[in-house]
């Protein structure tokens, strides 16, 4: 089983799904309630971890819409018996699931609708877990981060030495690097980044060295 990464009374696991590799996140702190974030593919491998962390996942909460980013949504909500948030303005990349995947001849299950919308600013509380949304679009119109103590959960905004595509429709790469400035290099220097692809980073270390900043 994946190890989950601490910080302080958090948890953190970081699970690479399907093709493309994106990155799965649960968090919790210490009383065992916690949330799945972006659960791109591989339903079952996601389920299993969830199953041997002994956390209980009282909702879904995603950081965009892309399609590698909702992929295992539809059966890990039925699965979890919990509801999915998404912030309003990715409802129609949302939509388009299958469409995109389609486009890379990528086995696909369009989910259904997400149950609530995510506004900036928005907590999230599982137990003595909580979560912050700020938007940060750029890479997604409805992209948001998620931000608790020394940690914040990036989608695909600020990675290891890069930053998420703007090429996309919907991108915007001034905006993208304005909303990292103020959302993420924000934070403090040792909070652990968790990008939803490839490893996980810190925003000190991203300040110093990221090219793109």
């Amino acid at each position: 089983m994946t190890a989950p990464f601490t910080h302080g009374p958090l948890r953190v696991w970081s699970l690479p799904t399907g093709p493309i590799q994106e990155n799965a996140v649960l968090i919790a702190g210490e009383q065992e309630q916690g949330f799945l974030i972006d659960p791109g593919d591989d339903a079952g491998r996601i389920a299993a971890l969830v199953a041997g962390s002994g956390v209980t996942v009282t909702g879904i909460l995603l950081t965009h819409a892309h399609f590698d980013h909702i992929g295992a949504v539809q059966p890990l909500r039925e699965q979890l018996g919990v509801p999915v948030w998404l912030h309003p303005a990715d409802r129609d990349l949302y939509a388009l699931g299958a469409q995109s995947a389609a486009r890379w001849n990528l086995p696909f299950t369009q989910p259904a609708p997400p149950d609530h919308d995510i506004a900036g600013g928005q907590t999230f509380t599982a137990g003595d877990l909580t979560l912050t949304a700020r938007h940060l679009p750029g890479h997604a119109p409805g992209h948001v981060v998620f931000v608790a103590p020394g940690v914040v959960i990036a989608g695909d905004t600020l990675f290891q030495g890069g930053i998420g595509r703007t090429d996309l429709p919907g991108g915007n790469h001034p905006q993208l690097l304005a909303g990292i400035r103020a959302q993420l290099l924000t934070l403090p220097d040792d909070t652990a980044v968790y990008p939803g692809h490839g490893p996980r980073t810190s925003v000190g270390h991203e300040r110093r060295s990221n090219p793109f900043l």
